[in-house]
């Protein structure tokens, strides 16, 4: 692995071309002003990751399969409009929440970017929230808790660790 001293120019060109060809399809902006901007505005982020990578060289390697994590993040937004409803019909009830619950939920992810997706994806399922990590598993709160959280948790759980490359 290169560290930030043996980078080429080669290297930061293509950077720099990829990074400022991407920018550009996305803004839809063609004014010579504008694009200068986006050029010298890519040069300085790559310019500041570069210098990072001479402090610390810590790096995050994403490890997912795109289709599984496709298929995944479909799964959730089901999942989330499900919770969005019950927690709604929930709160038009009127009634005080009666079977808040915290507890504890084990993980099964091998990296650091399965865990945030899966802490993360119950914290976006209206009626849960990820509270604390620990290691090898995550403080959950529920608003209306039941059995049936803990097998929708570990459901979710599989799913999660099915869509990190080299699993499931």
């Amino acid at each position: 692995q290169k560290t930030a001293y043996e980078i080429s120019i080669g290297d930061w060109s293509s950077d720099v071309c990829s990074s400022d060809l991407l920018w550009l399809l996305l803004s839809g902006i063609y004014k010579p002003i504008l694009v200068g901007f986006g050029v010298a505005s890519v040069i300085l982020v790559l310019f500041i990751v570069r210098r990072m990578d001479q402090v610390d060289g810590d790096h995050l390697t994403v490890a997912l399969n795109p289709i599984k994590f496709l298929t995944y993040f479909i799964w959730l937004l089901g999942e989330i409009a499900k919770s969005t409803w019950a927690v709604t019909k929930f709160i038009l009830s009127g009634q005080a929440p009666q079977r808040q619950h915290f507890f504890d939920i084990p993980y099964s992810q091998s990296t650091d970017l399965g865990q945030v997706i899966f802490a993360n994806s119950i914290t976006l399922t209206p009626g849960t929230l990820t509270v604390e990590t620990e290691q090898g598993d995550f403080q959950i709160h529920a608003l209306d808790y039941s059995d049936e959280d803990l097998e929708a948790l570990a459901d979710m759980d599989r799913r999660v660790s099915a869509i990190e490359t080299g699993r499931g």
